[in-house]
Parts: structure tokens; C-alpha cells; sequence
């Protein structure tokens, strides 16, 4: 994997990397990464994981510096004691599911902020670019809490929005014209178990990957709801969706807030809930960054310059 960052400030260079290069040797040799420094830019090349903690060591290198004025070996040691202190609690919360082959972890701070609030919460928000894990985590905690005999059922639902397109009729039965819309719960929920395994939790109800229109009516007990793309809701449907929250059930509500597909006019449901619903007990709310981007590496550049470009034109 390779992530490349934009320094804040180019003309402090010699003191973010250490006279001869100090803190980034340190950092190549401690993390097993190579660090790469091209004109106001820093290029991150190694493991997946390895570079996410490199990436968030020099976000906090650069944070320092700026507040502090000075950036000493003993800071960047310390930055990298707090990260191994990280690494012991990630490994407790690595979640179990259906797949023999697959455990899944954290890969970021976000992320890991992200499993500990769903845990801990009866209901939970979840914003942030593509690539942050936001339903492939909610999946895999679902999926682990069905295996544990914690739930009977989980309920995964997406609104039936077009993102930009005009898709037109579609032929097919009810199922065959919701399918686009789901497939990327069938693609998470597909990760964590076999083929024939899925198929017969969804022959028994068990796993129901169903269009949000499918919820109205229903009362969801010792469940996992997911309410995936919700940012594409109405308050009406976002209400709807809150109101099914049964008892003994988690409920995981999980969207990206700058890529809504509503009439111009029409307010997110998502967005209006989070604002009636942050300070709530029993709710949590987590906003992940390009910073938990763990898709190709190029996602997390785009995201960049895309939020360069809506920051200039607000201006």
C-alpha cells in the first residue's frame, strides 16, 4: 500500500524530519515502512497497516510542531510508545465471524473508535468517506454478534436512491429490481461467510437484506439493524427506520454526508438525526476521515483534492 501526504507547512521540513533525517529513519525502522519525501509531499509505501500508522504519527508530528515550535526524537519516540499502547487494545477488539479465514480488525484509530462505540452503544451513527469501512465493519460486528448467539437475526436496509442517474424500469421481480442497490451488503455479508451458509440464513430469515420501505411496520427485537447509505434518507424515513429499534436490538446507522443523492431541496434524514440525537445516552456518534480510507491507495488522494476543490468554492 502506499498513501501519500501533503505537508502543512513545506518551509519546516529540516525540523518535522529530524536533522539527517532523524525522526523518519526512526519511523522507517520502527513501523518496517519506507518514507519517501518529494517536493511538499511525503510518499508512505509497506503494509496496510504499517502505513495508516505511519500516516497518523506524522499527522500528529505536524500538529506538534505547529503548537509546540520544536520537534524532538524524544516527542516522535513518544508518539510511537502511544501507538504501541493502540496496538494492545486493537488486538482485543478483533471481531470473529462465520469465515475460518478471516478475522477482522481495526485498521486505524477511527476504526478501532468505531467497533468500541458499537459495542457500547444501543444505537450508533457512523459518517465518512468511501473507503473507511463504515458497513463492512457494522457487517462484521453484526455478523460476530449472530455467532455468539447474542442476536436471533440481522436486518441490513439501504434506501432505493439513485446516485446521480436516472436508471429508468427494471426488469425483473421485486428482488431482481432491489439487488443493485444491495449488492454491496451481499458483497460485505459474502467476505464473512460462505456462499451456502448466507443463502440459508436467508432462507430462514435469519439475515434479511431487504430496501429501507420494507422496515415501516415492524418492530426489530434481538436484532442488528444496519441502515446503510442512510444519508439518502428523509426525516420521515430516518424516524421510521429509528422507530423499529426493538428491545435486546443494536441498531448501526452509517452514510457519507458529502455524497447525498436527495432533491436539492430535501434535508438528510441522517444529518437531522445526528443533530437531534448527539447528546443522547445509550447513542453514540463517529465520524471517520480520508485518514481510515482503507481501500487503493488512490481513494484517499482523490478524497483529498475533491475536499480541496469544495473548500475553495465555499470560499
Amino acid at each position: 500500500m502506499e498513501v501519500t501526504i501533503q505537508l502543512d507547512s513545506t518551509h519546516r521540513q529540516l525540523e518535522l524530519f529530524g536533522p539527517t533525517d532523524s525522526h523518519l529513519r526512526l519511523l522507517r525502522k520502527s513501523l518496517n515502512v519506507q518514507i519517501v519525501a518529494r517536493k511538499e509531499n511525503l510518499i508512505i509505501s509497506g503494509k496496510q497497516k504499517d502505513v495508516n500508522i505511519a500516516a497518523e504519527i506524522i499527522d500528529k508530528m505536524q500538529k506538534h510542531l505547529i503548537k509546540q515550535g520544536s520537534l524532538a526524537t524524544k516527542d516522535v519516540k513518544s508518539f510511537l510508545s502511544q501507538n504501541d499502547s493502540l496496538a494492545t487494545d486493537q488486538t482485543s477488539q478483533a471481531i470473529g465471524v462465520y469465515s475460518h479465514k478471516k478475522v477482522i480488525e481495526p485498521n486505524t484509530k477511527g476504526q478501532l473508535k468505531y467497533i468500541e462505540t458499537m459495542l457500547a452503544n444501543d444505537l450508533t451513527f457512523c459518517t465518512g468517506p468511501a473507503g473507511t469501512g463504515k458497513t463492512y465493519l457494522a457487517v462484521a460486528v453484526a455478523v460476530s454478534m449472530l455467532k455468539k448467539k447474542q442476536i436471533r437475526r440481522i436486518v441490513l436496509a439501504r434506501p432505493a436512491v439513485e446516485a446521480g442517474e436516472k436508471l429508468g424500469f427494471l426488469p425483473g421481480d421485486i428482488q431482481a429490481k432491489v439487488n443493485p442497490y444491495l449488492r454491496p451488503l451481499f458483497d460485505a455479508l459474502g467476505d464473512m461467510m460462505d456462499f451456502t451458509q448466507m443463502r440459508k440464513f436467508m432462507e430462514l430469515d435469519i439475515i434479511e437484506v431487504i430496501p429501507l420501505a420494507f422496515m415501516r411496520g415492524r418492530t426489530l427485537n434481538e436484532a442488528v439493524i444496519i441502515c446503510d447509505e442512510a444519508q439518502n434518507t428523509s426525516p420521515l424515513q430516518m424516524l421510521m427506520v429509528l422507530t423499529r429499534l426493538g428491545h435486546g436490538s443494536k441498531m448501526i446507522i452509517t452514510g457519507d454526508i458529502t455524497q447525498i443523492d436527495l432533491e436539492a431541496s430535501q434535508k438528510s434524514g441522517m444529518v437531522e438525526a445526528i443533530e437531534i440525537l448527539r447528546r443522547t445516552k445509550g447513542i453514540g456518534t463517529v465520524e471517520l476521515t480520508q485518514r481510515d480510507i482503507v481501500r487503493h491507495r488512490l481513494v484517499q488522494n482523490i478524497v483529498q483534492a475533491y475536499k480541496k476543490l469544495k473548500t475553495k468554492r465555499t470560499k
